[in-house]
């Protein structure tokens, strides 16, 4: 890892959503990759796309988020805290019950009574005895 980007390097993003914002290095996490955490949401983040900047702070490493808006205070740098997004139970599609017309009351389906297999086995049967008929001739 380069020297460059070390713990508590304030860099500014180039690319993504987050491009043009400013963060601190929290983590080297592999080769090319750091933990970030400021302006921008907490990530890992390839260090191509980071501008390291001249300040340096002194952070521990994997600071809570409290801790990173506390140093980035100190140095003149504002971090919105935001709310994660509550999630709530997927909406489920209700089925049509279908009411009389004349009553209002509801009217059940009447179940229909399934044909039997029988045919589809017949036909089975016969194809079956045309491929066997088939092979014999050639």
């Amino acid at each position: 890892m380069n020297n460059i980007y070390n713990v508590g390097r304030i860099c500014v993003k180039l690319a993504g959503r987050d491009a043009g914002t400013r963060c601190v290095i929290l983590e080297e996490v592999k080769d090319n990759l750091v933990l970030v955490d400021g302006e921008t949401r907490r990530r890992k983040v390839n260090i191509k796309h980071l501008e390291p900047l001249s300040t340096v702070v002194e952070i521990s490493v994997s600071a809570s988020h409290g801790d990173v808006k506390k140093v980035l205070a100190d140095i003149g740098i504002e971090v919105k805290d935001t709310k994660p997004k509550k999630s709530s139970e997927r909406p489920r599609q209700k089925r049509k019950i279908k009411t009389d017309k004349k009553s209002g009351k509801k009217v059940k389906k009447e179940v229909k009574e399934e044909k039997k297999s029988e045919p589809k086995a017949q036909i089975k049967e016969v194809v079956s005895e045309k491929k066997v008929e088939d092979k014999i001739k050639t």
